[in-house]
C-alpha cells in the first residue's frame, strides 16, 4: 500500500514510521532485522531504507601511481526493502537518488521494485561525495531531484526512455521527497527553497518528509510557508533523539540544522553521554506530543541504525 493511501486511512489519527540504514558491506542483514524487531509493537504502516551512493579513494600502487576505485559501502537497498516487506508484512519505502545513477540504470530500479510490488519511493538528490566539493551528476543522470521525480511520473504514465509503453505496462508509484525546515544548506533563502519544493511537488511529488529538526516552531513556519506557496501534499516531520555530547557539533555539521539553546545548554552540562541521552529522549517525547497535537499525519524518526532511543520515544506516545 502507498504512504499516501497509509495517510488518508488513518483518518487524521498520527502514525509512526521510521527509516533504517542497509547493513554495511559484509554484514549480515540479521542485524537489521534486529533494530526493526523491537519498533514493530507501534505498528508502523510503512519503513524508509536510505540509499548510501558509490565513494571514491584512491590506492597507491608500488610504482607510487594511485588508482581510483569506486567503492560502495551499504550496498543493496532494493534487496533489502523486499526481504524486510517478506519478513515483517510492512510497506517499504526504498530511497532513489540522482547520485551514481545514469537514467537508465534509474528506470531499471523502479522496473524491480515495481515486479517486487513496491509502490512508494522517495525519491532525492542526494548528497556529494566526501572526494568532491559540489554535487556532480552522473553522465546522462539527473542534477536534481525535480527531474528524478519527472522520470518516476513518467514511468507512471507509461512512458519509459527508449519507448511509449501502453498504460497496461505504467508503473503507479506513489512519490515522496524531502523538505527543509531550516532550508537546504544550497538554498539562497526559505523562500527560494519553498519554490523549488513547490517544482517538486508540481512535478510529481505526492507527499514530503522533512529533514531533522529540533524546534517545532521552524517546523509550524515551514508548513504555513509551504500551505502559502500552494503545497497541499501531505507533510511528514522528521526527527531524531539527540544520543550523546557530540551530537551538540556533529549533527549541525552534517545535516545544516540549528540546535535550540536550552537543548544545547542542558546537554552540555551532563557528565557523560548516558545523561545526555535521557536529555534527548525527553526532548523528542515532548517535541512529538506536540507535533501529534498539531495532528502532523506521522512522526518519522531516523534511527542512525540503532532503534533503542525510538523505541523509548513511541512507547512514551504510542
Amino acid at each position: 500500500m502507498k504512504v499516501t493511501d497509509h495517510l488518508a486511512r488513518a483518518n487524521g489519527k498520527t502514525l509512526f514510521s521510521f527509516e533504517v540504514l542497509p547493513p554495511r558491506k559484509g554484514e549480515n542483514i540479521q542485524t537489521l532485522f534486529s533494530n526493526i524487531e523491537p519498533l514493530l509493537e507501534f505498528k508502523p504502516p510503512f519503513i524508509d531504507v536510505t540509499y548510501h551512493r558509490e565513494e571514491y579513494v584512491y590506492r597507491q600502487h608500488p610504482n607510487g601511481l594511485l588508482e581510483k576505485k569506486t567503492v560502495r559501502r551499504r550496498p543493496g537497498t532494493v534487496g533489502i526493502c523486499a526481504a524486510i516487506k517478506n519478513r515483517f508484512d510492512v510497506d517499504t519505502v526504498p530511497h532513489l537518488i540522482c547520485g551514481g545513477f545514469s537514467k537508465e540504470e534509474t528506470e531499471n530500479a523502479l522496473i524491480d521494485l515495481h515486479f517486487l510490488g513496491i509502490d512508494t519511493v522517495l525519491a532525492l538528490r542526494g548528497d556529494p561525495i566526501k572526494s568532491e566539493g559540489s554535487f556532480k551528476p552522473q553522465p546522462d543522470g539527473h542534477a536534481y531531484a525535480c527531474d528524478l521525480i519527472g522520470q518516476v511520473a513518467n514511468l507512471n504514465k507509461g512512458e519509459y526512455l527508449d519507448e511509449e509503453q501502453d498504460d497496461t505496462f505504467a508503473t503507479d508509484f506513489c512519490i515522496g521527497t524531502a523538505g527543509y525546515p531550516e532550508k537546504h544548506f544550497e538554498a539562497p533563502n526559505h523562500a527560494a527553497d519553498v519554490r523549488y519544493l513547490k517544482h517538486k511537488v508540481d512535478r510529481g511529488a505526492d507527499y514530503i518528509v522533512t529533514q531533522m529538526f529540533f524546534d517545532n516552531a521552524k517546523f509550524f513556519e515551514y508548513v504555513a510557508q509551504c500551505r502559502a506557496a500552494g503545497i497541499t501534499v501531505p507533510i511528514i516531520p522528521g526527527l531524531k533523539p539527540l544520543t550523546g555530547k557530540k551530537q551538540l557539533t556533529a549533527l549541525p555539521r552534517s545535516f545544516f540544522i540549528n540546535l535550540p539553546e536550552e537543548l544545547v545548554e542542558a546537554v552540555a552540562q551532563c557528565r557523560d553521554d548516558a545523561a545526555a541521552r535521557e536529555i534527548g529522549i525527553e526532548w523528542c517525547i515532548q517535541q512529538s506530543r506536540e507535533l501529534m497535537a498539531a495532528g502532523v499525519p506521522s512522526l518519522h524518526y531516523y534511527s542512525m541504525g540503532k532503534s533503542e532511543t525510538i523505541r523509548r520515544v513511541a512507547a512514551a506516545l504510542f
